[in-house]
């Protein structure tokens, strides 16, 4: 196998391993709203998260980072062309990273409620302009002869993309209310549940109308299977999350975004950003870094990436047990982190 080829299926697994895990990072911040009901349930939800929403993101920096060394005429134009939504999701990013460390700074409900929102603002956009950003990826965009995007900003939100937006928030949404129904404990656990069942039906029909659309368009025998998979995984997930099995509905959930993203990147390759104007689309072929620039950047993945699953397996273990209200003290001191 190529080390192209390699290096396109390993920055899949890195964008799979960022959308599962950072998902239900979205999922809770959107839900901070409708699931607590006070101060003290806000910071159950947000403790859920606390421990291992940066390192979650990591996934994102890594994937970034491969894309830049392993196919630099990818990320050239990738972020050229979709510099404002990439902007706005950064920006996001970094706002919503701010909420988890000053909200606990001062004894102040203006201010924690200044920081609640900035949290749940900096789930949603991400949530939704990921969604937009991929769909219009495998669909493809304008892209001329020197590899140049020569759309505007309108032209990314096509009907395809919106219901690629819609499909993320729903399935994140869906993913978080799952994830709180099993970090949790009590009264909201109960409502995680119930909404969990409610927001996966919405989820599941809208993720079978938009994998379905992307089968028809540039589909393959591969993205059929991983497609069909995630349809399933979902199902069963829900099904089981409505027995109150929250382990195996938040397994179903994390399988059926992995498996939706890697029919994306299947029904994609060998194409990296497939341009509609017929000519100047990128692949794995000429859109790659020299060959001695993808030895070196294999050798470093082997050495240094079972290092990082192994950190990040020991953070979710010390931090595995339920939180509930009685958890909570009173005083607001309480570090989220």
């Amino acid at each position: 196998m190529e080390l192209t080829t390699i290096w396109f299926a390993l920055i899949a697994v890195l964008w799979i391993g960022y959308f599962c895990l950072e998902g239900f990072d979205f999922g809770v911040g959107m839900l901070l709203p409708v699931l607590a009901h006070d101060d003290r349930e806000r910071r159950v939800l947000i403790n859920t998260i606390g421990p291992v929403w940066d390192g979650n993101e990591v996934w994102l920096l890594v994937a970034g980072g491969a894309t830049f060394a392993a196919f630099p005429e990818w990320y050239a134009t990738l972020f050229s062309g979709f510099y404002l939504p990439l902007l706005l999701i950064l920006v996001a990013l970094i706002v919503r990273g701010l909420a988890f460390e000053y909200r606990h700074k001062r004894d102040d409900h203006r201010w924690r409620r200044g920081w609640d929102l900035s949290l749940i603002l900096g789930s949603w956009v991400p949530a939704l302009l990921w969604g937009v950003a991929f769909a219009n990826i495998v669909r493809g965009v304008p892209i001329d002869a020197q590899h140049e995007y020569v759309g505007g900003f309108f032209n990314l939100l096509n009907p395809y993309a919106l219901l690629g937006g819609a499909t993320t928030v729903l399935l994140f949404l869906t993913h978080g209310a799952v994830f709180i129904s099993l970090k949790t404990d009590g009264l909201i656990r109960g409502r995680a549940r119930s909404l969990a069942v409610r927001l996966g039906v919405a989820a599941a029909a809208v993720t079978v109308a938009f994998l379905g659309w992307t089968q028809l368009d540039t589909g393959s025998a591969g993205s059929a299977v991983a497609f069909s998979l995630a349809a399933l995984t979902l199902v069963g997930g829900l099904v089981a999350e409505a027995r109150g099995r929250e382990g195996w509905g938040f397994l179903g959930t994390f399988l059926a975004i992995g498996l939706g993203v890697a029919g994306l990147f299947l029904a994609l390759f060998p194409d990296v950003m497939p341009s509609t104007l017929g000519s100047g689309g990128l692949t794995t072929t000429n859109a790659a870094a020299t060959a001695y620039t993808l030895k070196i950047m294999t050798v470093v993945a082997v050495v240094f990436t079972p290092l990082v699953l192994l950190y990040q397996s020991w953070t979710y273990w010390v931090f595995r047990k339920r939180i509930a209200v009685h958890h909570i003290p009173e005083a607001v001191a309480a570090d989220a982190r």
